[in-house]
């Protein structure tokens, strides 16, 4: 039996491996779908023995099917963004507060204690998706500040740079969609040492993309901060990887990137090559933990890694789609 509580409690490499494989065995046995990608690949507990081993499930069935490891009923279905009238992936949540154990480790963990920020969010292309997962975290860590200067903006720019400029002196968070934020910058600049930055979601197609290099010095003189941060998850993701310096990303501890090879979805590359990228969420146990994302990107290290874009056949949408 698998105590949840325990993912978010690991500390140590064995540990993950321990609880991955747990996983695995569980998946295996009560995913249906997950266990017929197994079954087509000739794969199944009794041949892994790491994490590497395991098979990794095309995210694109998030989109055909409903994957699930539980009978329970649905809490929450949350649904992709896009840009592409294409089918959206679908990710069936039974346990939000397992979600939110999640997120809300996972902030600790880059950030620290929730309370000492007050959070302002703009994020006008998902505030319009009321089934997205981005919004339902970023809410529910507003009210975790308890600050009542705490909340959303749509397109209303003026307001959001009173806010800023009358909290200049409190340790203030900003999550932007890339887009909405060089927007701001167009009729504003500001001198906030104190704020933070969060970009996530890349331009929704509004705007011709940029590197995250030239973006984030863009955003550091616009706002007149250093500290300018990335936020890296999907719909398919209970877990996010952050970016706190160098656009390099790192997982939480109950969180792995692997990247693969792009003409060989069973062998992995070493550190500073390009690949796909797989992701191990431990979070993710009620669905599916293995998943082989569009995304290339790049290890850095065994805890750090970089996204460099999608692969050219795969729908433009979610979060960090930087090219």
């Amino acid at each position: 039996m698998i105590n949840i509580k325990d993912i978010f409690k690991i500390k140590t490499e064995d540990e993950f491996e321990l609880m991955a494989n747990k996983i695995f065995e569980f998946q295996f046995n009560n995913n249906n779908i997950y266990r017929s990608f197994c079954d087509l690949i000739n794969k199944n507990p009794c041949d892994v023995t790491n994490s590497k081993q395991i098979p990794f499930l095309p995210v694109k069935f998030f989109k055909s099917h409903k994957v699930l490891s539980s009978n329970k009923s649905i809490e929450k279905t949350f649904i992709s963004s896009g840009t592409t009238k294409t089918n959206f992936s679908k990710h069936h949540i039974i346990d939000l507060k397992l979600y939110e154990s999640s997120f809300e480790s996972s902030f600790k963990y880059f950030f620290g204690d929730i309370k000492e920020y007050t959070i302002l969010a703009l994020l006008p292309s998902y505030l319009e998706n009321k089934n997205s997962s981005l919004i339902y975290m970023i809410n529910k860590l507003i009210l975790k500040t308890n600050k009542q200067d705490s909340g959303f903006y749509l397109n209303n720019y003026d307001e959001l740079r009173n806010k800023l400029i009358a909290l200049k002196n409190q340790k203030v968070l900003l999550f932007g969609v890339t887009f909405a934020l060089l927007n701001l910058l167009e009729k504003f600049t500001f001198q906030l040492p104190n704020l933070t930055i969060i970009e996530t979601g890349g331009m929704k197609g509004r705007r011709k993309e940029i590197i995250r290099e030239e973006l984030h010095l863009i955003i550091k003189q616009g706002f007149g901060t250093d500290l300018v941060c990335s936020e890296y998850g999907m719909t398919e993701l209970l877990s996010q990887a952050y970016s706190q310096k160098n656009g390099v990303f790192q997982c939480p501890p109950w969180m792995k990137v692997l990247i693969r090879e792009p003409q060989d979805a069973l062998s992995f590359k070493n550190n500073g090559s390009t690949g796909g990228v797989n992701i191990i969420d431990l979070a993710n146990i009620n669905s599916c933990s293995f998943i082989a994302t569009d995304d290339l990107g790049r290890n850095k290290s065994k805890s750090e890694f970089e996204i460099l874009g999608r692969f050219d056949n795969s729908d433009i949408r979610g979060c960090n789609q930087m090219v």
